[in-house]
């Protein structure tokens, strides 16, 4: 059925269900004609996104066409090993997202949307994709418009801001339309849906609340970055040696090695490698408990600088329990008959106020008006007009209310005196703390959704204190960020000095406490000062608590924000990071990068761990992949100045394996986390270059040197010599030339694997001594299977290798002791810092 078609009968069929539903023989008969929704799309990559970006890459596309261009001018053996490394590469890749994604998409169940929706008169929760045309469904505080519709009973307020862009309220009420994609802030209701499959915009908006959320770490930027650089100057080169090809008149086969031999100096591996470090943590920090949503969410989790927590909920378990009530005119028993019936009564309940039912029971009474409570507000009012309860009774936070009580709400009141000094003892105790207030005429109570006033003035009845139970972890995970300097930020919409006594039990220290009522009457350079000062915030609006993340971030934070209520949406929205608690509402989960399944704080710790792994395992390959790139550039345009090109491509895609490929798939599997540290690229700066210098000029020595030393033995040197002798013998002998300069290239390069991770001491001068010994032995091990490639003929065919011979070994041997004693001397000197006259960064 097209989605017109099915909007038509949507709006037919809305306005003949009741509001008890369909029943489940209804429902089974409309999803027969076609009235079904489908599955929403998964977030995250399918499988297609996974090949699709893998494969299809402009590198890729442009080395596979040439290596095809090859086999079609005869030459299968070099279409073949220039296709192999980018093959390989692409396949481990593929492999361990793919392994990834069927992990994730798994976890990924446990925190699916689910809808309520009202059959035969009964709430039940549902999937999306079981719901039909004309389903009742109802929606609270926090929860997920699934499908569109419109509203057939109750009120509440909405934010679409994932679909307008515009973060204002926006007040639904009987016949209102409600879109998928938008949730339910404050109230309670129920709406039919009109709308399923294509037609519903959860279908044509896929994964909207995250999309705009796609930014890139300091590490990705690093990585583009430097890919950025390598593939401007690749594309130089190939146009420097297409006008070289024809000015040679070098055959056609020749120019397309050539070209595929410079096009492989673009480090691609640095995606691959970047794509296999976020997919294995993503799977580690799952079996910790926690949902990787964002594939760059555990490595941001390691620049976290400060971490702003909620309190309910977030730090707390949200298990209140009622703990004691005082009662004005000592009234106890009134006073706790009107919270039974407001409890009892209202039609939108959340935890504060279950936790009072529970304790207080009461029969349901028939409210003439109510307005749901609102973080903005921190107050709820419902209105009764029978003969047992008459008037407007307001539920919420002291200072909150304090306005409307006029004369009793002043600071010499004696009504005010006695509820603060009861409020200051219970807040002294880590207890929230409500005000209960009445004004006589029931009529006088007007919802205006957040801009919703209490008719005034309101008559003081008293408090009552809920109790909140500190989850097991959150001491433990606090302080292993406080370990490793991040500073930790408790943003409330409590009490201040109840945050505060909460905060001190989770092992907070020096806390400097502030008022969002405070706050409101800063400009912006004291609210800038005060957020980077103060590290308990309470009674904080959500507006504030988005103000203060950016705020932060404008200071150059790194800021995490956790959160599990619709009140940290916006924070959540603005932080670099967002965590959300399985636990919480769809809407926080929806805008998450992480969610910490059954709510386990303690998963945070790990995953910072992964985080500094994958930072300490690409810094490693990015050292390796641009030393790679820049040395076979300089070691070609060198070459190729003097005539003659010093590798053939066989060879480079021999050297291109062993050197990067290979080391970069298992140095992202194998690396320990490490500490942070600044001046990522200095560090890269100071590993790359006495490398690059030496063993450029190394290499041209090698096969200069071995080609000189061939050509004399010849007798093609001196005077007298005919011109086609020296090239006959330069023809000859090239390979030979060739082969001796790629195995020192690669000799050289896999040498830096075992600086990047020295087993011992004597090597221990651009890196400290690791205990993992499996960056030497991969190092060492490659070399032997290099070597036993070169002494077999099949290996030497396929890479267009030669024996070289005793004397020729011994050279390299050397000259690979020579370039080691130069690069350890330069690391350790700071040569080139020095000579251009830059800071050095201390290793």
């Amino acid at each position: 059925m097209s989605a017109t078609e099915n909007t038509m009968v949507g709006r037919v069929l809305s306005e003949t269900v009741s509001a008890d539903g369909l029943t489940e023989a209804e429902a089974q008969a409309r999803r027969a004609k076609g009235l079904g929704n489908t599955a929403p799309p998964r977030s995250g990559r399918s499988y297609w996104d996974i090949v699709r970006e893998n494969v299809f890459t402009f590198i890729n596309i442009s080395i596979l066409g040439l290596s095809a261009v090859l086999f079609l001018l005869g030459d299968p053996l070099s279409a073949f090993l220039a296709g192999w490394a980018i093959a390989f590469n692409v396949i481990i890749s593929m492999i361990q997202e793919i392994r990834a994604k069927q992990k994730l998409d798994t976890l990924q169940l446990l925190v699916a949307p689910k809808a309520t929706v009202i059959r035969e008169g009964s709430a039940k929760q549902l999937s999306p994709e079981e719901l039909v045309v004309g389903d009742v469904l109802q929606v609270g505080s926090g929860d997920q418009i699934v499908l569109d519709g419109s509203v057939i009973e109750g009120k509440f307020s909405a934010d679409e801001s994932a679909l307008t862009g515009e973060s204002d309220l926006i007040a639904k009420t009987l016949g209102s339309p409600v879109y998928s994609g938008s949730f339910c802030v404050s109230g309670t209701a129920r709406y039919v849906a009109d709308k399923v499959g294509a037609s519903s915009l959860t279908n044509q908006m896929t994964a909207g609340a995250r999309a705009y959320r796609r930014t890139l770490t300091p590490l990705q930027v690093n990585v583009a970055g430097i890919v950025r650089v390598i593939v401007a100057v690749v594309y130089f080169l190939e146009v420097v040696f297409i006008i070289n090809a024809f000015v040679r008149q070098a055959s056609i086969t020749t120019a397309i090695s050539n070209f595929i031999i410079v096009m492989g100096l673009v480090p691609a591996g640095l995606f691959l490698a970047t794509v296999v470090a976020y997919s294995l943590a993503a799977v580690r920090v799952g079996d910790k408990g926690a949902l990787v949503q964002q594939a760059n969410a555990v490595e941001a989790l390691s620049y976290v600088d400060v971490l702003c927590t909620d309190k309910t909920g977030t730090l707390t378990t949200n298990r209140l329990q009622l703990q004691a009530v005082y009662a004005l005119h000592d009234n106890e028993n009134d006073f706790r008959r009107v919270l039974g019936a407001m409890t009892h009564s209202t039609a939108s309940p959340n935890k504060t106020s279950e936790a009072l039912a529970s304790a207080i029971p009461f029969d349901k009474l028939a409210p003439v008006n109510e307005i749901p409570f609102s973080s903005a507000r921190k107050w709820s009012a419902i209105a009764f007009d029978t003969d047992d309860l008459r008037g407007v009774f307001a539920l919420g936070a002291p200072e909150f209310l304090r306005p409307y009580l006029g004369a009793a709400g002043q600071d010499d009141a004696p009504l005010w005196q006695a509820l603060q000094t009861q409020a200051k003892e219970w807040t002294a105790q880590g207890l929230r703390v409500l005000l209960i207030a009445m004004y006589p005429d029931p009529h006088a109570l007007q919802d205006d959704g957040d801009a919703s006033r209490l008719p005034a003035p309101l008559q003081p009845m008293g408090l009552v204190s809920l109790s909140d139970e500190l989850r097991p972890d959150a001491r433990e995970t606090l302080q292993a960020f406080i370990d490793i300097g991040v500073t930790p930020k408790i943003i409330s919409g409590d009490n201040p000095e109840t945050v505060a006594a909460l905060a001190q039990q989770a092992g907070l220290r020096d806390l400097q406490i502030v008022s969002g009522l405070d706050l409101e009457q800063m400009d912006d350079r004291t609210f800038d000062e005060t957020a980077k000062r103060a590290t308990v915030f309470g009674r904080i609006t959500p507006q504030q608590k988005q103000r203060l993340v950016k705020a932060l971030r404008r200071q150059g934070h790194y800021v995490a924000m956790t959160g599990d209520g619709v009140n940290d949406v916006l924070s959540l929205k603005e932080a670099n990071l967002s965590i959300a608690m399985e636990s919480g509402s769809q809407a926080t989960r929806n805008v998450a990068d992480i969610v910490l399944l059954k709510d386990q704080f303690s998963a945070l710790p790990f995953a910072l761990t992964e985080g500094q792994r994958i930072i300490s395992g690409m810094e490693d390959i990015i050292k390796l992949n641009v030393a790679y790139s820049a040395i076979m550039g300089v070691v070609i345009i060198a070459s190729v100045l003097v005539a003659l090109f010093p590798i053939s491509l066989q060879q480079a895609s021999l050297a291109n394996f062993f050197a990067v490929g290979i080391p970069g798939v298992l140095i992202a599997m194998w690396a320990r986390p490490g500490a942070r540290q600044d001046n990522r690229n200095a560090r890269i700066f100071h590993f790359i270059m006495p490398p690059i210098l030496t063993t450029s000029i190394l290499s041209l020595l090698v096969m200069y040197g071995v080609l000189w030393e061939k050509l004399y033995t010849e007798g093609a040197l001196g005077a007298g010599v005919p011109l086609e002798q020296v090239s006959a013998a330069i023809a000859k002998y090239l390979p030979y030339a060739q082969t001796a300069v790629v195995t020192f290239l690669t000799f050289a390069l896999l040498a830096l694997v075992i600086f990047v991770k020295p087993p011992f001491k004597a090597l221990a001068v651009i890196s400290p001594v690791s205990q993992n010994k499996r960056y030497a032995l991969l190092a060492l091990g490659l070399m032997l299977v290099y070597l036993l490639i070169m002494a077999t003929p099949f290996g030497r065919t396929l890479y267009g290798l030669e024996l070289l011979n005793p004397t020729t070994l011994a050279v390299l041997a050397l000259a690979l002791a020579i370039w080691a004693a130069l690069v350890m001397l330069m690391w350790r000197k700071h040569s080139v810092e020095t000579f251009l006259g830059l800071e050095s960064e201390p290793t």
